[in-house]
């Protein structure tokens, strides 16, 4: 019997981790007990996605995580259904939330006041003044974040040396104060020139903002240089604080015996009880358990150049680990730039509850408009009449009618027959053939997606592995890996929960950085160690409040560079001082080397001129969940010691042989054409594919060119 895994947190101990996907159509679950996972599904809540969270916990017996009955818990769970106590502190959740992801692209933040510095007041609406359309000579006005009546300003101001050229004036503050008083708003945005080299002036300012407003300094939130990209970030983070802060807050008390820790969207986790002062740091926090799974999951098979597919019922996200997640400043959520580190990927509206349409040309759309969980597809016999990617499914034969969620959740059959006819009329095809048209659309979608984070980008996919994850993924997986033509995929065990999961595996981490501004010659070693030893203090007392060790605080130092008179910079891994003492070579030239080398396989050249150092990066993170029994790590040495075996189906629908995933072992052979069903997904092997179940109980899916 494998040992209980306990996970020590605040000095408390855990002894079951339990991962909350929180996605449009579907909450997913994965709780682990030290020895054994177990998965669950419920439909989301959009409205109030507590609710679905609650109602998740509760159908996993869990009810020892809340203290009483909060009005949320009496919604969720039947009066007959009493929680029993247990022990405290038995339980520690990590939940990937949408909320403030929805609240950004649905436009529904506080009202929120900008502070910025004289002259500089509609430093959010000017921007860039990059245009989307360049040669359109009437383009349509962009989005203004804050209202004219919004935006304040201070007649303080700092150097571009950190100097202070002007003192904040005491008639400016008694103003200020007038104004916030007047426009009475709930959060507010300082974003002050060079505040990156000097924070006094924002820390001033910060402490006569009337008591219960929220607070984002830009000082706090993005210390780098670029006002435009800090103030945005600063603003955004005002702009859902509170909206994440009150949720939270809501979510928290109604698990009282539980402790609670949010996925960042960098793919590190935090406390709840600091993550709603780091809202913006929680854009992507769904997605970024989907590549912490991948990783995780990929490297138990001994894969690490990947490229993931995450497909759920409202959205796809595509992105590329190249041995470990890779992070981007120059993200974006809608029309907004988001400059704090975040998982680079790509996201299109394409998922299981993608709703298929005919314009008035007589051509055939897919998404990204979403069925989402309620109604829903038609097939879910919630009320829902447009067809969707899973009616197509189910046209198909793809899904079976009643091993839909293990059979929980019976679909309709006729009823996305119904709905697909609508499209069928339209298009005058047969029923299949619309069914067959929506998947190859939808497909091209997201191949086209694929192609943004691999091809444009000057990587080959075929030097790739394909991992597909998400509850829709593994229908789509063989074509996109032939249209890319990659050979090798992964459908993951419990695929369709994979982001749950890959939240109990995510470290503690933080992010902290700082603009250190010149040409890289002009700095030495030593200065450079000491700006990240502040940075690594910063770092290492964030986790040691969520009981981290000193000893057990992983650091990953980076930094960005660029050419000289360049505008946008590359991050490049700072090396150990003890590599360039064992090459000889200085340490310098080692940065420069790798720096040249980056900037030749992102852009095709590399240039004789001087390099400039930009901002210093520290990441610092906790230790990694492991799961001991499950799966276990592989040995790729020992996958041919027992002879491979072809399963052998008993079962058939429409020419495809059904297999039980569950009833799989590992060196099991599946060959195509087939469908492989399990609880929370169902993989669709084509013709001319095999798959193998390796050691970790990973499906390893190979095409076959001859």
């Amino acid at each position: 019997m494998p040992k209980t895994v306990v996970v020590i947190v605040r000095k408390y101990v855990f002894k079951m981790l339990l991962g909350v996907d929180t996605g449009g159509t579907f909450t997913d679950f994965v709780l682990f007990d030290g020895q054994n996972i177990r998965i669950h599904k419920v439909l989301s809540t959009p409205d109030s996605p507590e609710r679905a969270i609650l109602q998740g916990i509760k159908e996993l017996g869990l009810h020892a995580a809340f203290d009483v009955f909060s009005d949320a818990l009496h919604e969720a769970v039947p009066h007959e259904t009493a929680p029993h106590k247990t022990k405290s502190n038995d339980l520690y959740i990590i939940h990937g939330s949408t909320v403030g992801t929805n609240a950004v692209l649905e436009g529904k933040g506080v009202r929120t006041a900008y502070i910025g510095n004289k002259g500089f007041r509609d430093l959010l609406t000017i921007g860039r003044q990059t245009r989307n359309e360049l040669y359109n000579l009437r383009p349509s006005p962009g989005i203004v974040p804050v209202p004219e009546e919004l935006c304040f300003e201070i007649d303080g101001r700092m150097s571009a040396d950190g100097t202070e050229l002007n003192a904040i004036s005491e008639k400016c503050i008694r103003q200020l104060r007038k104004q916030l008083d007047k426009t009475q708003p709930q959060a507010v945005a300082i974003n002050f020139l060079f505040s990156f080299l000097d924070d006094r002036h924002e820390r001033e300012i910060e402490k006569i903002i009337p008591e219960g407003l929220y607070v984002s300094r830009s000082s706090d939130v993005l210390p780098e240089y670029k006002e435009y990209e800090r103030g945005m970030a600063t603003w955004l983070n005002a702009w859902i604080g509170p909206i994440m802060q009150r949720y939270l807050s809501q979510l928290n008390s109604s698990v009282k015996n539980a402790q609670l820790s949010i996925m960042q969207s960098s793919g590190g986790t935090i406390a709840a009880d600091q993550a709603g002062k780091q809202a913006v740091h929680l854009l992507l926090s769904g997605p970024a358990g989907g590549l912490s799974g991948a990783q995780y999951m990929a490297g138990c098979s001994g894969y690490d150049q990947l490229l993931t597919f995450d497909m759920g019922g409202t959205s796809t996200d595509v992105a590329m680990i190249n041995g470990e997640l890779q992070l981007t400043s120059e993200g974006r959520i809608g029309p907004y730039p988001v400059a704090v580190p975040m998982l680079d990927l790509h996201t299109i509206g394409a998922g299981g509850g993608s709703i298929a349409f005919v314009d008035e040309g007589g051509l055939l759309h897919v998404g990204p408009e979403s069925a989402g969980a309620g109604p829903g597809p038609a097939c879910y016999g919630r009320g829902g009449n447009r067809a969707t990617v899973t009616d197509a499914n189910l046209i198909l034969g793809r899904l079976q009618e009643k091993a839909f969620l293990g059979g929980k959740m019976p679909l309709n059959y006729k009823a996305a027959q119904a709905a697909i006819n609508v499209l069928s009329r339209k298009l005058n095809l047969t029923t299949e053939q619309t069914a067959q048209g929506i998947i190859r659309v939808v497909n091209e979608n997201m191949a086209r997606a694929l192609r943004v984070m691999s091809v444009q980008r000057g990587i080959e996919p075929t030097q790739l592995t394909l991992v597909s994850f998400g509850g829709a993924g593994g229908l789509h997986v063989c074509a996109l890996a032939q249209a890319l033509k990659i050979s090798r995929a992964i459908i993951p065990v419990n695929a369709g929960v994979l982001s749950a999961l890959g939240m109990i595996v995510a470290p503690r981490a933080r992010f902290v950085s700082r603009s250190v501004m010149g040409l890289l010659e002009q700095y030495n070693i030593a200065q450079l160690e000491h700006y990240f030893d502040e940075l690594v203090l910063q770092g290492s007392a964030a986790l040691k409040t969520e009981g981290i060790k000193q000893e057990q605080i992983n650091v990953r130092k980076s930094v960005d560079l660029r050419y000289h008179g360049q505008s946008y910079y590359l991050n490049i891994k700072w090396p150990e001082p003890q590599i360039a003492h064992s090459t000889l070579i200085s340490f310098m030239a080692i940065l420069c080397a790798e720096f040249h080398e980056t900037h030749k396989r992102h852009y095709g050249h590399s240039l004789d001129q001087s390099i400039e150092l930009v901002n210093i990066r520290v990441k610092v993170s906790g230790p990694q969940t492991e799961l001991p029994n499950f799966p276990i790590k592989n040995d790729k040495r020992k996958l041919n010691k027992r002879q491979n075996k072809e399963v052998v189906s008993i079962e058939t629908s429409k020419g495809l042989a059904i297999v039980n995933r569950e009833e799989l072992q590992p060196h099991d052979v599946i060959k195509g054409p087939a469908l492989i069903t399990e609880a929370v997904s169902t993989t669709y092997l084509e013709k001319g594919w095999q798959c193998e179940v390796d050691n970790a109980n990973n499906l390893i899916l190979e095409y076959d060119q001859k």
